[in-house]
């Protein structure tokens, strides 16, 4: 069972030939809203790869509330601890250019609102061996609190340090699983500039200190991680991206999900690659996450 306590969002996603440079006008393709929020997207991700899923976070008492929840509720997910508030549902600004890179502005709205108390009833109906997975859309206190919850009743923690807050160094100590970007990772750390091999370097230096698994993923080049002593290295696909909002969010949940589906460490770290690359493939964060039997047809 995996519970992800997190952000839920509306994205308003804008496509142009190119992403504007600073105060520049440029004239977009295309504009659509989809579901989204890390939180959200990394839930419908996990429960697409065949788990079973609670979302916990919060939602508005406006328009977008509904709309993004509706795949995680097409997918039969538990949205029992999903709370609702005065105001705005969370919403990100997506600008999407050429190759599918991306500018993202994220307005947490509702998911501020998410508390202490939220984590510690979320972690309240978890058991000894649960999966809970997080990242940093929703506030420091509320992620802490979760963390120190799911401790003291023995589930595994899953954090995904995006996007990379100023108590991201701090929070990412206390999980088990840390997947970070080359970026995230480097900050963590406080290096930059690192080459191939000095990245698996710092990594292998930082496993050493904390025991705990950790998890770069390094976009085209695939992924490298560390575990239990062991240095890992997976390869997704070979893809033409279309848009990369949301592949790193389908990663994780595809890692949960395997991992909760008892997959050694090395296949589900491909499986979760595979997937990933699969969600560059499409448009939108939560449209674009591919279900388990696309995903297993190209393992």
């Amino acid at each position: 069972m995996i519970t992800v306590f997190g952000s839920i969002n509306m994205d308003l996603v804008a496509t142009s030939d190119r992403l504007p440079k600073p105060g520049e006008t440029v004239t977009g393709k295309a504009f659509a809203t989809a579901a989204g929020g890390k939180g959200a997207n990394q839930a419908l991700a996990a429960r697409r790869a065949g788990a079973e899923v609670k979302m916990a976070g919060a939602i508005g008492d406006d328009a977008f509330a509904a709309p993004a929840l509706t795949l995680l509720r097409d997918a039969k997910a538990d949205l029992s601890l999903v709370k609702t508030v005065a105001g705005p549902t969370g919403t990100a600004v997506i600008l999407i250019g050429e190759g599918g890179e991306n500018m993202i502005s994220v307005i947490p709205a509702a998911n501020g609102e998410v508390s202490e108390t939220d984590a510690e009833r979320a972690v309240s109906e978890m058991a000894a061996g649960d999966i809970l997975m997080l990242q940093l859309e929703v506030p420091a206190d509320a992620i802490e609190a979760a963390l120190k919850a799911a401790k003291a009743k023995r589930v595994t923690t899953i954090i995904n340090t995006a996007p990379l807050t100023a108590q991201a160094a701090q929070l990412s100590r206390l999980v088990d699983i840390v997947i970070a970007n080359e970026t995230e990772f480097e900050l963590l750390i406080g290096k930059s500039d690192l080459s191939a091999e000095q990245r698996e370097k710092e990594l292998v230096a930082r496993h050493g200190e904390t025991g705990q698994t950790l998890i770069i993923t390094l976009g085209a080049d695939g992924v490298i991680a560390i575990r239990n002593g062991k240095v890992f290295k997976a390869q997704g696909l070979k893809i033409v991206p279309v848009d990369t909002v949301g592949a790193g969010d389908t990663f994780c949940g595809y890692l949960a999900a395997s991992l909760d589906a008892g997959l050694d460490f090395e296949a589900a770290l491909r499986r979760a690659a595979v997937a990933g690359s699969l969600a560059c493939t499409k448009e939108g964060a939560q449209p674009s996450i591919p279900v388990a039997s696309d995903v297993d047809a190209r393992l």
